[in-house]
């Protein structure tokens, strides 16, 4: 199942995408272009599988986090409930 996005905002500095995800739902394997922030909208848990692996990563309402462009990896919901976050990629 694929997790949905929806982009709220989009110019010359960033893109705001909000993305939702049922159980198990996720976004296919893909590479960060840009540096980028995660605001999450719910608490519960995702999957990350990338090139070294995978790993489980605990989130928690409202407790943002950045990384930086060429991370690569599938974003999986691990939860039983739906999951969401904004992603605000800087350009």
């Amino acid at each position: 199942m694929q997790a949905t996005s929806i982009i709220q905002v989009e110019n010359e500095r960033v893109i705001v995408t909000q993305w939702c995800f049922a159980p198990g739902a996720e976004t296919s394997y893909h590479v960060h272009a840009h540096d980028y922030i995660v605001v999450p909208l719910s608490t519960g848990t995702l999957r990350l599988e990338g090139a070294t692996g995978v790993k489980e990563s605990r989130l928690e309402v409202g407790a943002s986090y950045a990384n930086p462009a060429g991370i690569a990896h599938n974003v999986i919901n691990a939860n039983n409930h739906d999951f969401s976050f904004v992603e605000v990629e800087l350009k």
